[in-house]
């Protein structure tokens, strides 16, 4: 069903899952369009984002973020356009980045909403390398990661809109930078079209041995965004002194159990302590959200000059979200996963 003018579908979620999310987690409402009061103002959603982050605010376990409530809108990234304003600011027409949520409007107060003006270039940008996945990326590697000149850099799903905005952002400041992604197609993209010195195919049969080949000086700075079998391929290569910045463990996201085998924890603590290692996860706004004035105009040069380079997969259509989560999450997606909400 196409959007509408005058009516607004929205997914809410139905029940909390166990695992992986299945057709009774979300239900697709429609209802009138949401009418502005004084002070608000009519959002159009135009793109939604969709994001690994999302898994966790479907639980109610204890988070950096309180969890979406049964029947509360799911909630996302949105590219939109200004309807009808009464906000300081905002006048219609306007593209605007907002938290819409997995809906076709919003009503909102400007509260954290960035005005893109009339005619951006690329709008949808604005949601993965002009966004916060790129701001994770360029804040998690240089505040936490500390590269410097000559250095290994290690990059888990490096075809991602975070691992693939590291890995190019490492390259331009001197590192030798290896990705880890999933299948052929996805390796040679980083290699060839992002610039990485190597990439290896986790799915591969003896991924750990390629890996150790690839970074014969070993690693000093492993951006995690997987966790799993891959994190264990990686902890015997660190180098003293190793800086880790823990963005994501998407493998993780649908466990219900602890994974099998041995107890790796007392293994890991060790080699943090004699090898001097810094592990340390980050909520990318929270932690280093006063940096954005400079993360915009640095990442905005590089994207204009193709020092950067960036890759979109637009699904069509909001009914297609759900199913495009779930395959997200399996990592099925090539680069920045957006929901194009209008026609």
């Amino acid at each position: 069903m196409p959007q509408s003018k005058t009516r607004n579908r929205r997914f809410v979620l139905a029940e909390r899952p166990r695992g992986e999310p299945d057709d009774r987690t979300l239900r697709l409402e429609t209802e009138d369009l949401p009418v502005p009061g004084k002070g608000q103002m009519l959002l159009r959603n135009e793109y939604l984002s969709l994001d690994p982050y999302m898994r966790g605010r479907m639980s109610d376990a204890p988070s950096y973020a309180p969890p979406v409530e049964i029947g509360g809108v799911m909630v996302g990234g949105t590219v939109a356009q200004v309807v009808g304003s009464d906000v300081a600011g905002f006048t219609e027409g306007d593209w605007v980045v907002a938290f819409g949520g997995w809906q076709d409007y919003a009503l909102s107060d400007g509260t954290g909403v960035v005005n893109l003006g009339k005619a951006p270039e690329n709008p949808s940008w604005a949601l993965g390398v002009l966004g916060m996945p790129g701001m994770t990326a360029w804040a998690g590697l240089t505040q936490i990661g500390q590269p410097k000149a000559g250095e290994t850099l290690v990059v888990a799903a490096a075809s991602g809109p975070v691992g693939a905005t590291v890995g190019q952002v490492g390259r331009i400041l001197g590192c030798r930078v290896v990705g880890i992604a999933g299948g052929a197609r996805k390796c040679a993209h980083v290699v060839e079209t992002l610039g990485f010195d190597a990439c290896i195919d986790h799915k591969a049969e003896g991924f750990p041995d390629a890996l150790k080949a690839a970074v014969p000086d070993g690693i000093d700075i492993y951006f995690e965004n997987v966790g799993g079998a891959v994190f264990d391929a990686v902890m015997p290569l660190l180098n003293p002194c190793a800086r880790i910045p823990v963005c994501g463990l998407v493998s993780q996201y649908n466990a219900t159990a602890l994974p099998p085998g041995p107890d790796r924890m007392s293994l890991l603590m060790g080699q943090i302590l004699r090898k001097r290692m810094t592990l340390r996860g980050f909520i990318v706004f929270q932690d280093f959200g006063h940096l954005y004035p400079e993360f915009a105009r640095t990442m905005g040069a590089w994207v204009e000059s193709g020092e950067i380079r960036y890759r979109e997969e637009i699904i069509e259509g909001l009914e297609q979200a759900p199913s495009a989560f779930v395959g997200l999450l399996r990592g099925e997606a090539f680069g920045k996963r957006v929901v194009r909400l209008s026609a």
